[in-house]
């Protein structure tokens, strides 16, 4: 044994830890706001109804390839897809933006902790012994972020067509209360996406001398204002594309009026 080994603290066992302070709360809730929107997302996907409303699209369904509502790109479901098999919009659209907030550098620092206990909070005791990094699988997959940033930066300019549809009603130019709450939604995607580290390294980040490249300089500058409230970006954003498609989903089934305010 070598000196090294012998002055080496034990492993601390799963949750194990000297902190006197709440450290599990923040894990805790994290873990909890993950579930909630991971539960209803999956159901809201695997309905394959009540997504659309007048002029509104739930972001969930945008964009629409095959559908029954008008918003369809191609028409009703095709004929090639198996009887068998269930039939959702969503579900050909949402492993893009999935994607991207899976392999996103901030989520995956909160689920590591919240969901995986990988560890769950600084200096506390995880339940495994060893780390493979992140050329092994699963983690391997992480490294497709920049792939997923490229589609995401698609879906943000395809919800802002959505938004400026989402004006346009039978009787001509208008906004409603759902009008705004889609804006919103392109508003706070777009934060969240463009505030991206892997976007950030893309337009200036690999440079070593930013200074000789003006518009690399100022396009890293844009994307690290965004870059700096992330997370409260990541969350927001995460919150209201939920909120989004749960206020289409209600107008859509006569819970909910979408008054209109011009």
């Amino acid at each position: 044994m070598t000196p090294a080994e012998a002055t080496m603290p034990p492993q601390r066992r799963f949750g194990q830890t000297m902190r006197t302070d709440v450290w599990w709360a923040q894990p805790l809730l994290i873990f909890f706001g993950f579930a909630a929107f991971i539960v209803y997302s999956t159901w809201a996907a695997f309905q394959g109804e009540h997504y659309h409303f007048g002029p509104y699209l739930s972001p969930f369904y945008s964009p629409e390839l095959f559908g029954a509502s008008p918003h369809s790109w191609f028409g009703p479901k095709p004929v090639w897809w198996p009887g068998w098999l269930l039939f959702s919009p969503a579900l050909l659209i949402l492993w893009a933006p999935g994607g991207l907030r899976l392999t996103c550098y901030y989520y995956r620092g909160a689920y590591y902790k919240s969901m995986w206990a990988d560890p769950p909070a600084c200096a506390v005791g995880e339940p495994r012994k060893t780390y493979l990094g992140e050329r092994s699988f699963p983690l391997i997959m992480q490294n497709a972020h920049r792939y997923f940033l490229y589609l995401a930066i698609i879906f943000i300019f395809v919800l802002g067509i959505d938004a400026w549809k989402a004006l346009w009603f039978a009787d001509g130019f208008g906004i409603g209360v759902g009008s705004i709450v889609l804006l919103i939604n392109v508003i706070l995607l777009g934060a969240f996406t463009f505030g991206c580290h892997a976007l950030r390294h893309l337009v200036g980040g690999f440079r070593d001398q930013l200074s000789r490249s003006p518009a690399s300089f100022r396009a890293y500058a844009c994307v690290s204002c965004l870059n700096r409230r992330h997370m409260r970006w990541a969350w927001l954003s995460l919150f209201w594309v939920g909120f989004s498609d749960l206020y289409v989903r209600l107008c859509s089934m006569g819970i909910w009026h979408d008054f209109r305010l011009l």
